[in-house]
């Protein structure tokens, strides 16, 4: 039998806001400090690249990522035929921050927000400031009506250098973004198909949402053929359930101006999922006991898989060095 790496390293499901939903656990030391990976999409949970890429940050922290409710592993039949809203979700990840800070005898959590995880990470911040020992962002959303602007003309402008016809059709049938929204997800997937297949997701890496998002999955042992038909259905479900509402709710510009703990940015320089340029406008403004950013110059929009020894050492040198 081989030994186990990790001394602390496993699976559990936890009630939050009535809903059971599954963690993932890795440490190597209960005593040090909590950092919570709250995954974007919504509906993509991250742990099977998190740990692929970061287990390194175990040596230094308790590591924790979350399925949230209706994601990955917490997505089942019962609860597909719940609503679910922003303020659900804050609550959740409330619940699990004080349910860690038990578990571990701890005061508080640093968390990582990436992408949905950043305005769900930074709603967080705000509303429970006593328990967070840090924010770091990543793929920061900061105006959805903004954000969507520029991600819809990167691919108008792709499609056209690159006389992709069918690309131009399809950006002119769903249209510009209205307020932030296609209209509806099927057209958002168009849209996010186009922009990660010219390398707006990816830097320098065109690819699919199906070799970015499930090929991934499919070849991770962190989950089964079975949780990858909930990973699927789990990512529309909660984009219907979630986008209209996050589409209006995200103006951190207008409603944000300052952390009550220290906040970080680890952003990919050539990110079109969520420009960075709108995050660097809004962090040059913020107000907080500590702040500072990073540039990834060959990363888009997850420096932590697209850089990752690079994406540790940072981190490791702001929260735990």
């Amino acid at each position: 039998m081989s030994k186990k790496i990790y001394p602390i390293d496993y699976k559990k499901v936890v009630t939050l806001g009535g809903v059971p939903q599954h963690i993932r656990v890795r440490g190597t030391d209960a005593s040090k400090p909590i950092l919570l990976f709250i995954h974007g999409g919504p509906g993509v949970p991250d742990r099977h690249w998190v740990l692929k890429d970061q287990s390194g940050l175990a040596n230094v922290s308790t590591m924790v990522c979350w399925d949230q409710r209706g994601a990955g592993k917490s997505y089942n039949k019962e609860q597909s035929l719940q609503p679910m809203t922003i303020d659900m979700m804050v609550n959740d990840a409330a619940e699990l921050v004080e349910y860690l800070c038990r578990e571990f005898n701890q005061e508080k959590v640093n968390i990582v927000g990436h992408s949905w995880g950043s305005m769900l990470g930074t709603l967080l911040a705000q509303r429970h400031p006593e328990r967070i020992a840090a924010y770091v962002g990543m793929g920061q959303a900061v105006d959805l009506e903004e954000l969507e602007k520029i991600s819809y003309q990167f691919v108008i402008d792709e499609a056209t250098r690159l006389g992709d016809k069918k690309a131009l059709s399809d950006m002119a049938k769903i249209g510009p973004p209205v307020n932030g929204s296609y209209g509806s997800v099927d057209n958002l997937v168009i849209q996010r198909n186009y922009m990660t297949k010219y390398g707006g997701a990816a830097y320098n890496h065109k690819e699919s949402i199906w070799s970015s998002v499930i090929i991934p999955v499919i070849q991770s042992p962190e989950y089964t053929l079975y949780d990858l038909y909930r990973y699927m259905k789990g990512a529309f479900y909660c984009l219907h359930q979630l986008w209209d509402e996050i589409a209006i709710t995200v103006r951190f510009d207008q409603t944000v101006d300052s952390f009550a703990m220290p906040v970080y940015f680890t952003e990919g320089r050539h990110d079109k999922n969520t420009p960075p340029e709108l995050a660097w406008a809004w962090y040059e403004q913020l107000q907080a006991p500590h702040k500072d950013w990073y540039w990834f110059e060959e990363s888009g929009h997850s420096p932590i898989k697209e850089q990752p020894e690079l994406w540790g050492k940072v981190i490791r040198g702001w929260l735990f060095d």
